[in-house]
């Protein structure tokens, strides 16, 4: 029995009042204690033989507490149904007496409150109002020649020369640091090869090095970024000790057969490999494209949830956020327990990422956007082909149910974004292959 639902604190929040008789709840005991009787063990009587009035007087209050749970469980559940809600979450069931609820208790009805968030009212925005960038690029030769020459230079074979080093060699040296003559942490190292002028070391470290030959000994200034990682060095100035042993020169292989031969291309040469690398290339731009413009296209509709969200799903989805940032941390070899995460840190984007889940569902609920089996195979059958067996690729994903779902939510997160871009205002931009790479790849 329940009456009038009545809304709490929050928007989301609604209190229901349950009713149950006492009857239904020494009903339900007594079901219990007979089937606790039907396998029972006592000292004195035969298995399955004990006395009802002899297990009452054990294990009554017990039965008593668990018909309490399972009547008002059932009551709640009747109630729910009946008035077509939906929860975000368990209830908090609480009994509306203050005194214990005994067996012998002298009423015939008992109270209770139901305290529960439900799922909020989400509606399909309107597609027109929306804005949005799609993101184009087209893969040039130039792009293709500069990518075989990035797999020349993976390929560098270096050799001892005797000259002084200068940029893109490589040197092999000892080091010693110390700020007002203390070393650091970090700050030493023997036998050290790095490429020159390559990022690898600090520019005024590089500077030092050039025009310096095997055998000699530099003692130079060098003042640290103040963005420095390591933040007890940043914007201080040390000294550096630097010994040179060896100088050694780059060489890049040639462009011919041999040099698409040590990429794994037995036939075809030199013009296969252009051909891989022009493809493989065109499949990372087009996938960075369609990221970007994913994204640009969830981030359309994320402007437009603009309404109140479960408290319960915000702090779920703050804890596997909060989660998954100390699994982060521990693959790079920190530890966690020197620097606590907590994960209201992670609430107001935890929050965002909520309301966009509730209304991107329901827009696939209600436009019919759900991936098809036929989207699924092909989708999956279009990333077998980075694969060297793609029909066991496809049967390995399909196969599974959880890869399978995998593969079912990028298809339908795509539906989503296909039909945000055939009804917003959408701008059309260009990049190049230099520019989109330089960007972090969206998922």
């Amino acid at each position: 029995m329940t009456g009038d639902i009545q809304q709490a604190r929050s928007s989301l929040e609604r209190i229901i009042p349950l009713t149950i008789r006492k009857e239904e709840v020494q009903a339900q005991a007594l079901k219990k204690l007979q089937q606790m009787g039907r396998t029972m063990k006592m000292h004195g009587f035969r298995p399955g033989k004990v006395p009802l009035k002899v297990i009452q007087q054990t294990y009554g209050a017990q039965a008593h507490s668990e018909a309490i749970g399972d009547v008002v469980s059932r009551a709640y559940s009747e109630a729910i149904v009946a008035q077509s809600l939906r929860p975000a979450g368990s209830p908090d069931i609480r009994p509306k007496q203050t005194e214990t609820i005994s067996a012998d208790a002298n009423v015939e009805l008992l109270e209770f409150e139901a305290v529960i968030e439900i799922y909020p009212e989400v509606s399909v925005p309107d597609r027109s109002a929306l804005s949005l960038v799609r993101w184009n690029c087209e893969v040039q030769e130039s792009d293709v020649d500069k990518t075989i020459e990035t797999l020349r230079k993976q390929r560098t074979e270096y050799s001892p020369v005797d000259r002084p080093a200068q940029a893109d060699d490589q040197a092999r040296v000892d080091f010693a640091g110390s700020i007002d003559g203390v070393p650091f942490e970090g700050g030493s190292a023997k036998d050290f090869s790095f490429i020159v002028s390559a990022g690898q070391m600090l520019p005024e470290f590089d500077a030092a090095v050039v025009g310096m030959r095997a055998g000699e000994t530099k003692v130079f200034p060098l003042t640290f970024p103040t963005d420095y990682r390591a933040k007890e060095l940043a914007g201080r100035t040390g000294e550096f000790k630097v010994t040179l042993h060896e100088v050694q020169q780059p060489a890049l292989p040639e462009l011919n057969d041999a040099f698409a031969k040590s990429f794994g291309i037995e036939e075809g040469g030199l013009g296969r490999l252009r051909e891989d690398v022009a493809r493989n290339l065109r499949r990372e731009v087009e996938d960075r494209c369609k990221g970007k413009t994913k994204q640009a296209a969830l981030d359309a509709l994320s402007g437009v949830a603009q309404f109140d969200v479960p408290k319960a799903l915000v702090e779920s989805e703050s804890e596997r956020m909060a989660d998954q940032m100390r699994q982060d941390m521990t693959e790079r070899g920190m530890n966690v327990k020197d620097a606590p995460i907590p994960a209201a840190l992670f609430a107001e984007q935890a929050g965002k990422r909520v309301r966009l889940g509730l209304l991107v569902g329901e827009i696939v609920r209600s436009q019919g956007l759900a991936a098809t089996e036929a989207q699924v195979r092909a989708f999956v059958a279009s990333i077998s082909e980075s694969y060297e067996k793609p029909d066991e690729f496809v049967r390995w994903t399909l196969s599974d149910r959880g890869r399978r779902a995998e593969a079912e939510a990028v298809v339908t997160e795509q539906n989503v974004v296909q039909w945000v871009l055939e009804g917003a205002h959408v701008e059309d931009k260009t990049l190049t292959v230099d520019e989109l790479m330089k960007e972090p790849a969206q998922s």
